[in-house]
């Protein structure tokens, strides 16, 4: 998404929101970081070094005071913002009980679009999206869904190069064809679990890869 222009509003939690906020800063966009805390509160910690790049490189969000902790309560509120701010919002994985589903139902009130990425039946992580997908969520499962329902044309790159080939791709490689988790990823290809998460997420969209219950990862075969 952010390779073609878009800027990219996430709430910089571990996981779905920290591989999102890497990836819109490895593009020509732009990226957003919503926060539950104070703007002087790094959390969580383990996000020190992007919260710092996405503060020169994007935006850091909060309408809390300086030195407001991390608390609780905060974070469902702070979900509006990031709704509003959205001209969508896609949902890659969230619980029945998930604050994924908060944003979600906020952007759908302001009568933005809600996109919503299916996973396997048997995973927890995957049943806020199908309930999403029933009550109406656009089914997503590559970026030019969003654009297509968006109606935008992804500009041309102004040198365009042909993709690399898929024996070529060193993280597909390192994929095979069997489940692998995140862990085994970052022992065989010496990538940092967050840069990992981001190209991760960019071949799930793109239909090369699966996400497995129990936080598995599996290539898959062109069509």
């Amino acid at each position: 998404m952010s390779v073609a222009g878009w800027t990219i509003v996430s709430g910089l939690a571990l996981g779905i929101d920290g591989a999102a906020h890497t990836g819109a800063l490895a593009g020509t966009g732009s990226t957003i970081a919503v926060i539950g805390t104070g703007l002087d509160q790094i959390y969580p910690r383990r996000h020190a070094d992007l919260h710092r790049r996405i503060a020169r490189e994007g935006l850091i969000v909060s309408e809390y005071l300086l030195g407001t902790p991390p608390l609780r309560e905060n974070f469902p509120v702070r979900n509006r913002l990031i709704a509003g701010l959205s001209r969508g919002t896609l949902v890659v994985e969230a619980a029945l009980q998930s604050g994924s589903l908060i944003t979600a139902r906020l952007a759908a009130e302001a009568g933005r679009e809600v996109f919503a990425l299916p996973g396997s039946l048997h995973s927890p992580q995957a049943r806020g999206c199908h309930a999403l997908i029933r009550q109406g969520a656009v089914l997503v499962e590559t970026a030019q869904d969003i654009f297509d329902e968006l109606a935008f044309v992804a500009p041309a790159p102004v040198a365009p190069t042909p993709p690399p080939a898929e024996a070529e791709d060193p993280l597909l490689q390192a994929l095979g064809f069997d489940p692998v988790g995140l862990d085994e990823l970052v022992l065989r290809t010496g990538l940092p679990a967050a840069d990992l998460n981001a190209r991760l997420l960019e071949l799930e969209l793109s239909g090369r890869v699966a996400r497995l219950p129990g936080q598995l990862f599996q290539r898959l075969g062109r069509a």
